[in-house]
């Protein structure tokens, strides 16, 4: 195995693996809508494109012929949609919650109302995310030569994929980049309903 496989190996499962520990270690401090959105987004992600990528299901390669053997053993097909789902759903989306509260000086409001500049925040943690994801992690198997499926939440699929970026022989293509570009108010106006019918329930009892 090499060290750039190791890499990704442990990458793929501290993303998984760190939300659940914060969120027990936390789970007493933690709004009320963190288990059902850290829920909603995993299913977000599974069906939105996760499952897609990783099976081929619709014009694309299924990951375990896109990868190395070190990667398939460790990362196996048929959990690997899974534990991208979660790494998304927690450190991703939920770590880019925490990053909109920080960066609004905790304020609990923008939880309740939106708020534009909490939102670019989140933006631009998801796609910042991602873009190193495709460039520094996962660049061997997104990569020219090897399409990914349509997924729901990639509708133009590899029919319309142009090369946004290419550096040090390594490319940033726009289909990976949609369900990134899609999620976030999703998930951003969900957490806001959530909240906000919590909030009414509360105050009807």
């Amino acid at each position: 195995m090499s060290f750039e496989e190791a890499r990704v190996i442990c990458v793929v499962y501290l993303s998984v693996i760190v939300p659940v520990i914060v969120f027990f270690r936390n789970k007493s401090n933690l709004p009320s809508w963190t288990l059902p959105i850290y829920i909603i987004s995993f299913l977000a992600c599974a069906i939105g494109w996760e499952l897609w990528f990783t099976y081929g299901w619709v014009d694309g390669i299924a990951v375990d012929l896109r990868r190395s053997d070190a990667l398939n053993n460790w990362l196996p097909r048929d959990i690997n949609w899974m534990m991208n789902s979660l790494g998304d759903a927690g450190a991703v989306l939920l770590g880019g919650f925490w990053l909109m509260w920080v960066a609004s000086n905790k304020n609990q409001k923008i939880f309740s109302k939106w708020d534009w500049r909490a939102f670019i925040i989140l933006m631009l943690w998801c796609i910042g995310q991602n873009i190193l994801v495709e460039m520094f992690l996962y660049h061997d198997q997104l990569a020219e030569g090897k399409p990914l499926s349509w997924a729901p939440l990639s509708p133009l699929g590899p029919y319309f994929n142009p090369v946004l970026l290419e550096f040090n022989n390594r490319t940033l293509m726009l289909q990976s980049q949609i369900p990134w570009l899609l999620l976030p108010a999703l998930i951003y106006r969900t957490v806001i309903q959530i909240n906000n019918s919590h909030s009414k329930k509360i105050n009807s009892d």
